[in-house]
């Protein structure tokens, strides 16, 4: 399959098993690119397995208000894939039994469920240490429902992770829409105005980065740094921590590649950036992830290529903990997106 007839047939990208096997034998000649499970093999990571579950990664549904490029959930406002209150109801039972410290709400935009609230106020008495939800920030001022965002998420204490691509306006709005950039101060300064990143308050704003372009993150301290800096001069914001997220070869980035034509040059950038050291600590490692239909996946790149968990448990609704924890966690090209530099989860680089 050549660049060529994928740039004019995109419908070859449509689906996940599509995505998969593009991925897979699609461009290179046997050889030509190492096959991740053989470069984890050199320093005996195959059969690649996790380790003790610290989080449970949930996603409400794709629906969201924005339509970024790099976006690898594919979300949007047309996206009417959301969680049904019987699916919700079994994410409940399994939080208060887990043995995960963080639960991770993701979309999508995870506030636009209707049922969101709710399911935050019921998952909050549960008491996991850590409860994330990961926000646009525009979402706040989308409409006037959503203006109180703030205040609900500091009630609950909320450790709320917001995407920002750039801190200026013209790379942001570049990524994910005009008008995207001033909405996004806006909400950041409405959830510092509520406590958040602020000393003695304990409420978490946590920013995520992720590159606009098919190239690799830089440093995240220096990152940090340079956001931080900008940020507080500029608009007198501030925040927790920045977390630099590599963007992985599917969904819509995997289309941007192709037809800017960057696709070879990527693939062989995440190769020959791969780091062994950041194997150990990639987010399948500690993690499950669960779609808004129910499914168990290693992680939400999986989930997006629709490649469920190797267990016999692979439903919310089956769920066991100690089986899944024996599971041998499935591995693709698209892994090396995890392994690159100092590494990548949705928590950041995995390696100093």
């Amino acid at each position: 399959m050549s660049i060529k007839s994928l740039k004019a047939r995109k419908d070859k990208l449509s689906s996940a098993a599509n995505q998969l096997e593009f991925l897979n034998d699609g461009l290179f000649e046997e050889g030509e690119l190492p096959r991740f499970k053989d470069k984890i093999a050199e320093t005996g990571n195959f059969p690649f397995k996790p380790k003790k579950l610290e989080i449970l990664q949930i996603n409400l549904g794709y629906m969201c208000n924005q339509v970024c490029s790099h976006c690898h959930v594919d979300a949007g406002p047309d996206r009417k894939e959301i969680m049904t209150m019987e699916t919700m109801q079994q994410c409940l039972e399994v939080i208060k039994t887990t043995g995960a410290h963080t639960l991770d709400l993701t979309g999508g935009a995870p506030e636009m469920h209707p049922d969101f609230r709710w399911f935050v106020e019921e998952a909050a008495k549960a008491g996991v240490n850590d409860f994330i939800v990961r926000s646009n920030l525009t979402i706040i001022l989308a409409n006037k429902k959503y203006h109180d965002l703030p205040d609900f998420f500091r009630k609950h204490n909320v450790h709320v992770v917001s995407s920002l691509p750039f801190y200026k306006r013209e790379k942001t709005d570049k990524q994910r829409g005009s008008g995207v950039f001033d909405k996004s101060i806006r909400a950041l300064q409405m959830l510092n105005d509520v406590g958040y990143a602020k000393e003695g308050t304990g409420l978490k704003l946590d920013l995520v980065y992720n590159p606009s372009g098919a190239f690799l993150p830089t440093n995240q301290e220096a990152m940090q740094r340079d956001f931080k800096k900008a940020l507080k001069e500029d608009f007198n914001i501030d925040f927790d921590n920045l977390f630099a997220i590599t963007n992985l070869p599917i969904s819509r980035f995997l289309e941007y590649l192709i037809a800017s034509e960057n696709y070879e040059d990527y693939m062989y950038a995440l190769v020959e950036a791969y780091n062994p050291a950041a194997v150990e600590n990639v987010m399948c490692t500690n993690t499950i992830s669960v779609s808004w239909d129910g499914w168990l996946y290693d992680c939400d790149f999986n989930q997006m290529l629709e490649l469920k968990v190797n267990s016999k448990v692979k439903h919310i609704s089956d769920y066991n903990e100690d089986v899944l924890n024996n599971r041998k966690i499935i591995i693709s090209q698209h892994c090396y997106g995890c392994t690159a530099g100092a590494g990548s989860s949705c928590q950041g680089s995995v390696t100093k």
